[in-house]
């Protein structure tokens, strides 16, 4: 990042990596930059809090697998997910989506050299993928959501990869798509593979994906989070599931990077799930909702803003900014102590794509998400 002779921070010349801008967000209020949870802990969430200690002297007398086994069933049925794979070695803990990601990103390179990815999505999955060393073929979301991907492009990849619920534009893909590209993946032998960290999110991503993926017969691998839907300091899991055909050296790449994961955090997962499915869910729903139409009052208005995602239900809201730039205006946003996120890394494929559009994060204090959205419009209007 660069700075001017105040010392203040400005927009780059060059754009770095979203991850970046993030950083630069953690210490503000009014950080609205990364997709983390980030709002205050809710009654019933703060009663786990205080349950810790008891959990960490239960996490202790127990057997690890019984931990993590109850964590998983927990949570991936508090979200739809009954036909998981509740076996260990194919449902592989990890303390982050992102090292399952790695983990994933590694074993797929032993066997092919290429993948094609959803376009647009979050720049550290395509950067992961490359880093790897694969080859990336990006396809649009009209074509997974429409016609589907042609057969000579399916041919000349060895895997697809979808984030369902996308990040940022919220879209999902139907029971009926997925059914339809689980399909063609299986008749050309091509690995499927979703990353569902926004899941929890949207009721329309909480069919059994496991169910229409075991059904397809294609080889398949699904990487879980539970890091976006509840404020536990990064304390969180990743899942790395894959089909019994999957082909791929997963176990064995991730006995390279892990031996486990803290059964304490399996425990506050399993509960922070619990609460979830008595009600706390519904709420978290409610809360995002609001927040999302606390900014679109707040820029209703003003002219060439626009919604282009407008069903959206992901903790993400993605703005139009017509004829302004992304990077002006997170450098205007900058000065009122405001963080975003300028969309061109989203775009990975054709950064220009995205250099008229914002991303903020709703997982914050209402609070917080109203003075941001006082400064957002003030900053639009003000050209």
């Amino acid at each position: 990042m660069a700075m001017n002779q105040t010392g203040e921070v400005t927009a780059p010349a060059e754009l770095g990596n979203l991850t970046q801008f993030e950083y630069l967000a953690l210490g503000s209020p009014l950080n609205l930059a990364d997709g983390h949870a980030r709002q205050e802990l809710t009654p019933g969430q703060i009663r786990i809090v205080d349950e810790l200690p008891s959990l960490w002297a239960e996490s202790v007398k127990r057997p690890v697998e019984e931990v993590e086994a109850e964590a998983r069933r927990a949570y991936l049925e508090l979200l739809g997910q009954r036909r998981f794979p509740d076996v260990p070695e194919r449902l592989l803990s990890c303390y982050s989506s992102s090292v399952a990601m790695e983990i994933f990103a590694r074993s797929l390179a032993r066997t092919t050299d290429s993948i094609m990815l959803v376009h647009p999505t979050f720049d550290n999955i395509p950067d992961i993928l490359r880093g790897v060393g694969l080859r990336l073929e990006p396809v649009e979301e009209p074509v997974l959501h429409g016609a589907g991907i042609p057969d000579d492009r399916l041919r000349s990849v060895g895997c697809v990869f979808v984030t369902t619920p996308n990040n940022p534009t919220g879209r999902v893909l139907s029971r009926s798509a997925l059914r339809r590209l689980a399909a063609r993946c299986a008749e050309h032998d091509v690995v499927l593979t979703l990353d569902t960290s926004f899941r929890g999110f949207d009721t329309d991503a909480h069919y059994d994906h496991y169910e229409v993926l075991e059904a397809s017969g294609c080889r398949w691998v699904v990487i879980e989070d539970t890091g976006k839907l509840w404020p536990t300091l990064e304390l969180k899991i990743g899942w790395l599931a894959s089909s019994e055909n999957v082909g791929l050296p997963l176990a064995e790449v991730y006995s390279d990077i892990l031996l486990g994961v803290s059964p304490l955090v399996l425990s506050m997962v399993r509960r922070f799930a619990e609460e979830a499915a008595g009600g706390g869910l519904a709420d978290l729903h409610r809360f995002i909702a609001t927040n999302r139409a606390t900014l679109r009052e707040h820029l209703e208005g003003v002219p060439d803003v626009r919604f282009p995602y407008p069903s959206s239900r992901a903790s993400v809201e993605l703005i139009d900014l017509g004829q302004r730039t992304a990077l002006d205006v997170w450098t205007a946003l900058r000065r009122h102590n405001v963080y975003a996120l300028p969309c061109e890394k989203f775009h990975w494929a054709n950064p220009v794509e995205g250099s008229r559009r914002l991303r903020l994060a709703l997982s914050r204090p209402a609070s917080s998400v109203l003075t941001a959205a006082k400064a957002l419009r003030s900053v639009l209007l003000a050209g």
